[in-house]
């Protein structure tokens, strides 16, 4: 006793081509080539965290010039920072809260610290908070 499936899948319907070659398209044969996901693909695809929408960019005050990170909980880290839990910060104590930023997108946050950690970044930390 064979059984036929009607009905649709995905919005197409399917039908059974036992015994005989169709017309019909392949699903895989539908789909575009895959491209590499864009940066404003995966922010809407991720769901927003609802206990922490805020990302922050910092500026500590070493004892050696700046240090410029990035957090989504800026008093936890700035604790690890002082207790010498971070390796890049631990031997450049004592620390200071220069001043930080907060984002809603963590995205554009990233793209904030990478460019305070470029030339131009420094120069602008240097120019508008020392």
């Amino acid at each position: 006793m064979e059984e036929s499936h009607s009905g649709h899948c995905n919005g197409l319907e399917s039908h059974d081509l036992s015994g005989s070659r169709g017309f019909e398209s392949h699903l895989l044969r539908l789909r575009s080539p895959k491209r590499r996901a864009t940066a404003d693909a995966v922010r809407q695809s991720e769901p927003r965290r609802r206990d922490s929408c805020m990302f922050y960019v910092y500026i500590l005050n070493c004892c050696d010039g700046p240090y410029t990170g990035c957090t989504d909980n800026l008093q936890d880290r700035i604790a690890r920072h002082t207790k010498g839990h971070v390796p890049a910060t631990k031997k450049r104590r004592p620390l200071k809260l220069q001043n930080y930023v907060a984002f809603c997108d963590k995205y554009k946050a990233f793209e904030f610290e990478k460019y305070l950690k470029s030339g131009s970044g420094r120069a602008f930390i240097k120019k508008h908070f020392y």
